[in-house]
């Protein structure tokens, strides 16, 4: 008995902490969900992902989470034991999840799940014994899912799969024996599939494929010296942006059809061997967006249309050779999102619309010169979440529609200046699951609670003000039955 009034006792506070409150409906769950790994939603409006429900003995297996009431199940105890089988890079195709996992005995191999026990099965053994195929970079392209694994015999190639072990194939040995291929960034480009990959005689280039082994090849030698190194793959239309270096302009701005003469550099940005290094490339409207050094304005804001005329500095935030640093930026329908520091109030999320005149300073939400370092852009559906830090509650939820007076702290997941640091934002049914850190630095599955009102705009001087200050309501307590 005394047992049991113990149990109900710790029960008790755990709920008057506000740590199992999801959703108005409060539920005891002294075993949290640590250390979420990717999440996706399937058809249904189910969460999966890769966490440790801890003191179960599970270790870090696959997770199905209903979003409005908060209960959970295990879709499958795919490893036995404490260690766990690790699920990553989950990716939906044709309404269930792919990604690689490790049973114990075959190694890291490519796994399948559409959310229940008996439907999540391993796909193939591709390489036999406990090492495993790693296998990584999943995408979809055509009837069939694409990506790299190692079968221990050609390295890291090219595969396809449609779900079987019978149709899951290499489809090219692009490099003869270890290390392989190593084909990264997979990208669809109209009929083909575009990616980085190294031949031996090329270095690392340009490829690309059409599923078939004989239509795998290089579309280009960008640099015939050595490694063009091609990353950032970004398609705009019927185009694929990415950086490379040709060896003679250093890292710069590229483009490609899927041709080698439709394969060019956009512009020189930096003159010269020096790189304009462009980065954080991003589609919006029909232009790429992207952050790049031209020498002369420092580390600014630009875009491109894909010609060298049409490849402009969009505004010069900080004024001079200083950097704005323009980053993290997300498209909200055909303007973009970022975080980036003018000198005068710190790094703060700013907006364009391509203009010098219509970029502006979303918000000042750590007032004066200190900065909130906003962070974990995400669309999701006509709004932009983010995280951020007021200079009082720490860096917790914040959402926005593109306009000053509706940047708004969404929740103040952990009490105090501290913050949770909260990323990763998926939505699912109605609501926003995020990766948060509790105290002692563990992460946990989190979700937003109620909407809180908009905590003032740039006009009243109340932007990033506590909950409780004028015009504010305070969140709703810290979520849920799955921490």
């Amino acid at each position: 008995m005394a047992r049991q009034a113990h149990t109900w006792r710790r029960r008790l506070a755990l709920l008057a902490a506000g740590i199992a409150v999801l959703h108005g409906a409060a539920q005891a769950d002294p075993a949290p969900l640590r250390h979420p790994g990717g999440m996706v939603t399937l058809p249904g409006g189910t969460l999966l992902l890769a966490a440790d429900a801890g003191g179960g003995g599970h270790g870090t297996e696959l997770w199905a989470v209903d979003a409005q009431d908060g209960s959970r199940r295990l879709v499958r105890d795919i490893r036995p034991g404490p260690l766990g089988s690790y699920p990553s890079g989950l990716t939906l195709w044709r309404g269930q999840a792919y990604f690689a996992a490790d049973d114990g005995t075959h190694g890291l191999e490519l796994w399948r799940s559409d959310g229940s026990e008996a439907g999540t099965v391993r796909v193939a053994d591709l390489r036999p014994g406990p090492e495993g195929a790693l296998p990584n970079g999943f995408v979809a392209f055509g009837d069939a899912l694409y990506f790299s694994a190692d079968d221990g015999r050609h390295g890291f190639e090219l595969w396809r799969t449609q779900g079987t072990a019978e149709t899951t194939a290499l489809v090219a040995d692009i490099h003869p024996g270890a290390p392989g291929g190593l084909p990264r960034q997979l990208t669809v480009l109209g009929g083909a599939l575009l990616f980085s990959a190294n031949d031996a005689e090329g270095g690392t280039e340009l490829w690309r494929s059409d599923g078939t082994a004989a239509g795998t090849r290089r579309v280009r030698d960008i640099r015939a010296d050595g490694d063009a190194n091609p990353e950032q793959f970004t398609r705009v239309g019927e185009t694929l942006f990415f950086t490379a270096d040709d060896g003679r302009h250093g890292r710069e701005l590229w483009r490609s059809d899927g041709t080698a003469a439709g394969t060019q550099l956009v512009r020189d940005i930096r003159p010269g061997r020096d790189s304009a290094q462009p980065r954080h490339l991003v589609q919006a409207g029909r232009w790429l967006w992207f952050a790049a050094d031209d020498g002369r304005h420092g580390i600014e804001l630009w875009r491109s249309d894909g010609s060298a005329e049409g490849t402009a500095l969009v505004a010069d935030i900080r004024p001079g050779l200083a950097n704005a640093l323009p980053s993290h930026l997300t498209a909200l329908g055909e303007q973009v999102v970022f975080a980036a520091y003018d000198g005068v109030h710190g790094v703060e999320p700013w907006i364009s619309d391509g203009t010098a005149a219509g970029t502006r300073l979303l918000a000042d939400i750590h007032p004066g010169p200190g900065h909130s370092n906003a962070w974990a852009f995400t669309r999701l559906g006509e709004r932009i979440v983010f995280a951020a830090d007021d200079g009082r509650l720490g860096m917790e939820v914040w959402q926005t529609r593109g306009q000053p007076q509706d940047v708004q702290l969404l929740r103040d997941e952990r009490a105090g200046a501290a913050g949770a640091f909260p990323r990763g934002f998926v939505a699912v049914d109605g609501r926003i699951a995020f990766v948060a850190e509790a105290a002692d630095g563990a992460t946990y599955l989190a979700f937003d609670g109620a909407p809180v009102r908009n905590c003032g705009s740039a006009d009243s001087g109340t932007v990033g003000k506590a909950p409780g200050a004028t015009g504010c309501v305070a969140s709703a307590p810290s979520s849920s039955a799955t921490r």
